[in-house]
């Protein structure tokens, strides 16, 4: 049903199209189309998803349903034991077609071929985000929470969740 692959330098202008779409759907009722517009250049300009990509250990990965994209995760090493999914987004159309599913266990997939040991995945959801109740729903617990600054006066307002894998 759905395919994936690994995400290369000359991907960051496709992902940006693909946060462009899902970004603002996903946070139009939460945040300020102010923080929005920020956050989609702090995270989502392609020269800050090649930083990400060649310094910061960004691993992108790509979804494709019937050869058309339909969703992005990527997934960071923080610690020796600790991995952190930094974004897992699927583009409106593709909403329950168990795309994000798919992708979340594609993540862990991958954690588990750089990292056969035991280990902690990390992520940071808002706290009025609804993808909260599927991070659960995949066995996710809360960790902590905290009002994270990201540059130019705005937080984001998390919640750390964790499975172990």
């Amino acid at each position: 049903m759905f395919s994936i692959r690994k995400a290369t330098v000359a991907d960051c202008e496709l992902i940006n199209r693909m946060a462009k779409e899902v970004f603002p759907a996903t946070y139009k009722e939460i945040i300020s189309s102010e923080q929005l517009d920020y956050m989609m250049d702090w995270m989502y300009a392609p020269r800050n998803i090649l930083k990400q990509m060649e310094e910061e250990g960004h691993i992108y990965f790509i979804a494709y349903k019937d050869n058309e994209v339909c969703g992005y995760v990527s997934v960071q090493q923080q610690e020796k034991d600790v991995f952190h999914l930094q974004k897992i987004y699927v583009l409106p159309r593709f909403q329950g077609a168990h795309c994000g599913t798919f992708l979340f266990r594609e993540a862990i997939r991958y954690i588990k071929e750089v990292h056969p040991e035991p280990c902690l995945m990390e992520l940071n959801v808002n706290r009025h985000n609804k993808a909260l109740l599927f991070y659960e729903h995949m066995g996710m617990r809360k960790l902590r929470e905290g009002d994270f600054p990201i540059g130019n006066g705005y937080y984001m307002n998390d919640y750390i969740m964790g499975l172990d894998i």
